[in-house]
């Protein structure tokens, strides 16, 4: 086991000397944690766009993890899905990695020590967060690591979680997790601990933003912009659907964005049905290109918007005109449903529904939760719910973020139109985040 050093107002962790970023982290070279470039911080102040202050946004959410857990008389959480780790305390360290390997996990008390278990010899990349107590070597039992012996580690691993959990409350053994190998699971039931839904405690924090993560969304959006305006100007007939797909990307990792969760771009017959991934496809003057971002950008939040261009300078035809004008509609309609105290119900049965020929392929979601990557809630057409699928009181909230969807294509049509906001939910209403153009040819 591993202690970390202590430290207190006469031994920081950060020199509170050093010269500090404009979101608070510290402007150093050499620095161990990801973030924005110097590039990405002068377009936002271009655009007179305030980062978010990195400490308070960190401690309100692990506030919000911690207020779940309280409500539900659940004394711990220990996560091992790298998004909600990040949530927690910002360390997203091998990200993508671990979303198949188990090699991080976190444990959070209702009060006590945040404990984290990193991947061997990386105990160095969270040495700047204040909210992280400890870290200790995680116990691989993923197969990988483990092999032949991953029931073994997972029962070596489960002890110590016991012994963590019994400190902050021996008579309650109750004990939330997001996700865990089978192994880990029969484990902990084993050595005796009730195991919780903490998937769904995660997701009830992450639920609402507070000031800052509502300023990293807008610099996330800021970013993306630029990197679709980019991809925009180099769209041409002969240019492949990887070849345009790639700027996105390229743009999005030079402003210190993270990853692109698919590769949902798609252009002419391949937009019908929607889903095709972006490949060697060939580009062609007048073709419909559609594209939905999924991207994970600075500070690690999600920018999910959709648009629809016609490559070259032809004139859309009719029928391209037709398929637009109904998914922008949707959009725009369904986008005026939202406010504070609307329920999910609502959302699904009114609202802006498709004409009946377009149902069949129409978007898996009417609208769906964003942040960290997409969340709670998924909003389904009246097509799509079950009986009992939204929690009785569920209604929308002022700080939640949501984006709102449209697929318009017909079964056995040439082409089909994804178009998609991003919004929060204001006092009032909601607001959109950025300002990415339709197209007005589109729209005539």
């Amino acid at each position: 086991m591993q202690e970390k050093v202590s430290y207190s107002i006469e031994n920081p962790k950060i020199d509170p000397a050093r010269k500090k970023l404009p979101d608070g982290s510290p402007d150093d070279n050499d620095r161990a944690d990801i973030g924005p470039t110097k590039i990405a911080f002068q377009e936002w102040e271009d655009a007179n766009i305030t980062p978010p202050n990195l400490e308070e946004m960190r401690k309100y959410r692990l506030d919000r993890i911690r207020a779940e857990l309280k409500t539900r008389a659940i004394p711990a959480i220990l996560l091992t899905n790298p998004m909600n780790i990040r949530y927690a305390i910002d360390a997203p360290s091998l990200q993508i990695w671990t979303m198949r390997n188990m090699a991080r996990a976190l444990f959070i008390p209702v009060e006590g020590k945040v404990i984290l278990f990193d991947y061997q010899n990386t105990e160095f990349l969270t040495e700047h967060l204040h909210l992280v107590d400890e870290v200790r070597t995680m116990i691989g039992f993923y197969f990988f690591a483990a092999g032949k012996l991953y029931a073994e580690k997972a029962n070596e691993f489960s002890q110590e979680i016991k012994q963590l959990l019994q400190k902050v409350d021996e008579k309650n053994l109750n004990l939330a997790i997001d996700r865990m190998e089978i192994c880990g699971i029969n484990a902990l039931k084993k050595c005796g601990i009730n195991i919780k839904h903490g998937q769904l405690v995660m997701e009830m924090a992450r639920l609402v933003k507070d000031k800052n993560e509502i300023q990293a969304m807008h610099c996330g959006m800021k970013s993306c912009q630029i990197a679709i305006n980019t991809m925009r100007k180099e769209m041409k007939p002969e240019i492949s659907e990887n070849d345009m797909w790639s700027i996105l990307h390229a743009e999005n990792i030079r402003r210190g964005g993270e990853w692109i969760e698919t590769r949902t771009m798609a252009s002419g017959p391949r937009t019908n049905p929607w889903f095709h991934e972006c490949g060697h496809r060939i580009i062609k003057e007048g073709d419909i290109v559609a594209f939905d971002t999924d991207l994970v950008g600075p500070y690690g939040y999600c920018i999910d918007i959709s648009r629809t261009w016609i490559c070259g300078e032809r004139k859309p035809t009719p029928e391209q005109r037709k398929l637009y004008r109904i998914a922008y509609d949707h959009i725009q309609e369904n986008m005026e449903m939202l406010k504070p105290g609307v329920s999910f119900y609502d959302l699904t049965y009114k609202g802006h529904q498709l004409p009946q020929e377009y149902r069949k392929l129409q978007y898996v979601v009417k609208y769906h939760g964003v942040g960290l990557c997409d969340e709670y809630p998924a909003i389904l057409y009246p097509e799509e719910i079950s009986e009992g699928a939204y929690f009785d009181d569920a209604v929308l909230l002022e700080g939640m973020a949501l984006t709102v969807e449209a697929y318009v294509g017909e079964v056995g049509g040439r082409e089909g139109v994804k178009l998609e906001e991003q919004v929060l939910i204001t006092k009032n209403g909601f607001q959109i985040f950025g300002d990415c153009p339709y197209e007005k040819e589109m729209l005539v």
